[in-house]
């Protein structure tokens, strides 16, 4: 009878568990994967001289063209007013889901923008087990259906936001001297540092920016060595599913969970810049679940640099 009671007792704790485990799944997909951020942030950086600059990071939207929640606020962003869009990839999650996209970004790609792409910009997304995860970041030995990537790209830079895909660019804006080098996605080992450009007489009134998708460490190790003074990068989705109180467990990529989403900083051979990792706007259509970690825009305002009171 005891041990009877004790197989009861244990096939009731397991079926609580399962019930509970369903329940976070189907809180983290259709609550808080829907519960879309804008995340601030505020950067002294600008030269002094400059005029203040507002960047809105967008990354790994994932859409899935029946995604109507997603879509209608994506619709929104225009009205947080950037100067600047940096764009870190992974777009789409179908063929179907170009239109959609350029119709919500509206009037976003009228705004002069930089953009870079993610392995699920060229490839449709595999289902797999999440917890793969955890055995260290997903390889890409078998390709999927490749998606039209150069219609994307083609439309983002027809309404004039650039490549910086393995290349650079350079823009004055708001008396500031915009030097921006890219990569193309470093977790499909794509990544070919450009460096930023040498030799144009930069004024003194410049900021560097690096844009990759994936921040593996050889990544932000190149762009600090070469000078960046901000870098930004997506990929991780802050690590998607997250235990409350302790953070990401996994990023997808060699950066440290602790890095997984937010504005740190990197150092390479004693010298710092700051980091801008977006958790992510989507997460893959196979396993759209997250839990304590919001789907997030960044809006990252850089502002001029104090400059010091010298004694008269």
């Amino acid at each position: 009878m005891r041990a009877r009671g004790l197989l009861t007792a244990l096939g009731a704790a397991a079926g609580v568990t399962a019930a509970a485990g369903a329940g976070t799944l189907a809180y983290g997909a259709l609550v808080e994967a829907r519960d879309f951020q804008v995340r601030r942030e505020r950067l002294e950086i600008i030269p002094p001289g400059g005029r203040g600059l507002r960047i809105l990071h967008l990354s790994d939207i994932h859409l899935m063209p029946t995604q109507f929640e997603k879509l209608e606020w994506l619709s929104t962003l225009h009205t947080l007013e950037p100067d600047l869009v940096v764009n870190t990839g992974d777009n789409i999650g179908s063929a179907e889901s170009i239109r959609p996209l350029l119709d919500a970004l509206g009037p976003l790609l009228e705004v002069p923008g930089v953009f870079v792409p993610g392995s699920n910009d060229y490839y449709e997304p595999r289902r797999a087990n999440p917890l793969r995860y955890l055995m260290g970041p997903s390889k890409h030995t078998h390709r999927p259906n490749e998606l039209p990537w150069r219609e994307l790209f083609q439309a983002f830079t027809e309404h004039g936001w650039i490549d910086v895909t393995n290349t650079h660019w350079s823009r004055v804006m708001e008396g500031v001297r915009l030097d921006v080098a890219g990569t193309d996605d470093p977790h499909l080992e794509r990544d070919e540092w450009p460096g930023f450009p040498q030799g144009s007489g930069t004024p003194a009134r410049s900021l560097s920016i690096g844009v990759t998708h994936a921040p593996y460490r050889r990544v932000l190790d190149a762009m600090v060595e070469d000078g960046a003074d901000l870098i930004f990068a997506g990929h991780t989705h802050g690590g998607q599913i997250c235990l409350p109180g302790y953070g990401a467990l996994v990023t997808n990529c060699d950066l440290p969970t602790s890095q997984a989403s937010g504005l740190s900083a990197w150092t390479r051979f004693e010298r710092t810049v700051p980091l801008e990792v977006s958790a992510g706007i989507g997460a893959a259509p196979s396993f759209p679940v997250r839990i304590a970690c919001k789907p997030e825009a960044v809006v990252l305002d850089l502002v001029p640099l104090v400059e010091p009171v010298t004694a008269g």
